[in-house]
């Protein structure tokens, strides 16, 4: 199976910054609040998300990511499948479904990135969270069927006016499969690890191969 990365943005004005203060003599702690997820409909990259296939991913994610208090995202989209830590900005605390819609809480982190969130949002700029995610797309017409969905993160994007096609371009061009541990990984790392473990007899037979099902692709 080929994975590829998405995204889907949120639209920052659905948002709401929380400042909880839990003594006075604690610091206040900032949480961003809203839609994060939606599925069974349309969205503005033209895909569209089962609501059953979502439902068991943000249990998945809930219990492995959530609960355990790793469900850090980053600010502004990386080209990765992994969260970097040293970007990371904010952690997700909640996700609980309202009909196919999927709302989150989030606390903004003191780090670095985490601090960058705090001042946009003080100096009255509007930041929303967007999902980064791998799927498997299947193309119904000028709509895409996204299943086999695989969250990796929830993302705090700075800047909601990008230009999707451009993200998406630089995002959707790498492609990840699952390899023999049921790892994720992109799939030329997977082309040089069977290149390096082939007898080298077999390498110009499977170079071959390779070039004619990529010539075939175009």
């Amino acid at each position: 199976m080929s994975f590829k990365l998405l995204v889907e943005k949120s639209d920052p004005s659905e948002f709401d910054y929380v400042l909880e203060e839990k003594n006075n003599k604690s610091e206040p702690t900032l949480h961003i609040v809203g839609p994060m997820i939606k599925t069974d409909d349309v969205n503005k990259n033209k895909r569209i998300y089962e609501r059953s296939d979502m439902e068991r991913e943000v249990n998945r994610y809930t219990d492995e990511m959530i609960n355990t208090k790793r469900a850090m995202g980053e600010l502004n989209h990386p080209t990765a499948a992994e969260v970097d830590l040293e970007r990371a900005c904010h952690i997700l605390t909640e996700l609980k479904q309202e009909g196919n819609i999927f709302v989150g809480k989030s606390k903004v982190l003191s780090t670095p990135c985490g601090q960058i969130v705090k001042s946009l949002i003080k100096d009255g700029c509007s930041v929303g969270m967007s999902t980064r995610a791998l799927g498997e797309i299947q193309q119904e017409g000028d709509v895409g069927k996204v299943s086999n969905v695989k969250l990796i993160a929830i993302d705090c994007v700075a800047d909601p006016s990008y230009s999707d096609a451009f993200v998406n371009g630089i995002l959707e061009s790498k492609q990840w499969i699952l390899n023999k541990k049921g790892e994720f990984e992109e799939l030329y790392d997977g082309f040089e690890y069977s290149l390096n473990n082939l007898p080298k007899k077999d390498v110009n037979d499977y170079l071959t191969e390779k070039i004619i099902a990529f010539i075939q692709k175009i």
